[in-house]
């Protein structure tokens, strides 16, 4: 029973308000550079990468699902954001992300979320492999101020050369030289004292590239700045009306199986991270969607949960979501205040960040490792980023998915056959484990290169599973053993 002469405990309506700010504020200088950067990569206006990380931060930060991580423009969606911008149209780009909003909370809503971390570490892996090499090649033009091509293979192959015409023009290696620079300070930013490496790694090497541009007056090029309301193209009626353009639709499940993906898999991985409340997947992917649904209504760019800025606000000390919110007030103010201030950011500096980034998506030790320990999982990984680098992000996902699958049905199909001849007497042969039509041609093989004057006993009780093809082979090979005038083939019953 309460004492009533107790004096009355006053709880803070945010007792975490202290350690939340400061992380905001880390979030943020951690996200400017890399929403900038990710508009620009994607071919579309900087201030529309601000506009989906404020989304991010305050709509979605809002709402449940994981109280830690933080959503924004993902380099992991660069290259599927500028083909669909570059295929059909960037009025066409709020319709693509809408509607993968409106899917995701659908999924959400059906609870369909946990299902996505049933997907195969590997594809996963191999997708943003994939997609980190495509970035790379593409970035790696903006570094020498060229153009890149359209396709993957044209990308890498063009790289030498756009690299040599470089070298015999003083302005590209300037450019060359801020873009080189910039990766360089990211790289060595870990290696600096703690007290230097309080401000983010990304915010310092692109305010050094752009300190360098300004006082040495380099001929770099610059981000185009057109104002937060200016750059903000709600989809028109005619926009609409091209949702029943097939490439697109394929191009809406592309958005939402990734963005989806990506967003659980960085949930399951900032978890790890703190000692907080876990991830509730299904609320969590609905917090996906809305955010999407109003990034697409304002012509911005796809949001995901982004590992980056998520790491960086449980390291900075967040203790609820708050953190994530204030940090898309920030973005909010600086897009509303300062928007003429990205007007002196050089394009190198960004395309530096972005093959940063890149490379941080290809698990060069992971995939060495996985060779050693599981080679099937590493093969579909290598498939998967071949795939989506050769062909498309679409198609090289499915490709990897299918691969997953095909391998799964291969493993859960494993099964023994134990042939046991004395010389005299009936033939014994055992089977045992899992038999399937994926194994009908062994069984077969086997089963026929048997002597045709001598009974066999066919011992079908260490079956777990046999299937309907299978039983039917073994019924129609017994019959024909049988009938070559030896005696019937006995047959112990299985279990199945």
């Amino acid at each position: 029973m309460t004492d009533p002469t107790a004096p009355a405990r006053r709880i803070a309506p945010f007792p975490h308000l202290r350690q939340d700010f400061a992380a905001s504020l880390v979030v943020f200088l951690v996200a400017l550079p890399l929403c900038v950067g990710v508009a620009v990569a994607s071919g579309v206006p900087a201030e529309l990468g601000l506009v989906t990380g404020i989304v991010g931060g305050i709509v979605t930060g809002l709402m449940r699902g994981s109280s830690l991580q933080v959503s924004g423009p993902a380099a992991g969606l660069t290259v599927l954001v500028f083909e669909a911008v570059r295929e059909f149209g960037l009025p066409a780009l709020g319709v693509i992300v809408l509607a993968t909003g409106v899917l995701q909370i659908a999924m959400g809503a059906l609870r369909l979320g946990r299902w996505f971390r049933a997907i195969s570490v590997s594809v996963v892996e191999g997708m943003l492999a994939g997609i980190g090499l495509v970035l790379i090649a593409g970035q790696l033009y903006s570094v020498v101020g060229a153009k890149a091509p359209a396709s993957g293979p044209e990308k890498i192959a063009g790289l030498p050369r756009a690299l040599v015409d470089a070298a015999g023009n003083t302005a590209t290696l300037a450019s060359l030289a801020l873009g080189a620079g910039t990766v360089a300070v990211l790289v060595g930013w870990k290696r600096l004292p703690a007290k230097v490496r309080t401000v983010p790694g990304p915010l310092a090497a692109v305010g050094l590239a752009t300190l360098a541009a300004l006082l040495l007056d380099l001929p770099v090029a610059t981000v185009e700045v057109r104002g937060l309301l200016g750059s903000i193209q709600p989809p028109s009626l005619s926009a609409f009306g091209e949702a029943a353009n097939v490439g697109l639709l394929g191009t809406i499940v592309a958005f939402t199986l990734i963005a989806s993906a990506e967003s659980l898999f960085s949930a399951a991985a900032v978890d790890r991270l703190h000692d907080g409340p876990r991830t509730a997947y299904d609320k969590e992917l609905v917090a996906q969607g809305a955010g999407n649904a109003i990034c697409g209504m304002l012509g911005a760019l796809p949001m995901t949960a982004v590992i980056v800025r998520s790491a960086a606000n449980v390291q900075a000390g967040a203790r609820t979501k708050a953190s994530r919110v204030l940090h898309g007030v920030w973005l909010l103010l600086f897009a509303a205040l300062l928007p003429g201030v990205l007007a002196y950011i050089p394009l190198p500096a960004l395309a530096g960040v972005l093959v940063h980034a890149g490379a941080k998506l290809v698990p060069v030790r992971a995939l060495a490792s996985l060779w050693r320990e599981h080679r099937g999982e590493a093969l579909i990984l290598v498939v998967t980023a071949v795939s989506i680098v050769a062909v498309s992000m679409f198609e090289g996902v499915l490709v990897g998915l299918g691969l997953a699958v095909a391998k799964t049905a291969w493993e859960a199909s494993h099964l023994r056959l134990e042939i046991v001849d004395k010389g005299a007497g009936p033939v014994q042969a055992y089977l045992s484990g899992n038999a399937t039509f994926l194994r009908l041609p062994k069984i077969l093989d086997s089963l026929e290169s048997l002597p045709q004057d001598r009974p066999v006993e066919l011992d079908l009780s260490g079956l777990h599973h046999l299937d309907h093809a299978c039983r039917t082979a073994l019924e129609t090979w017994a019959e024909r053993h049988s009938a070559a005038g030896t005696e019937p083939v006995k047959v112990t019953a299985d279990k199945a």
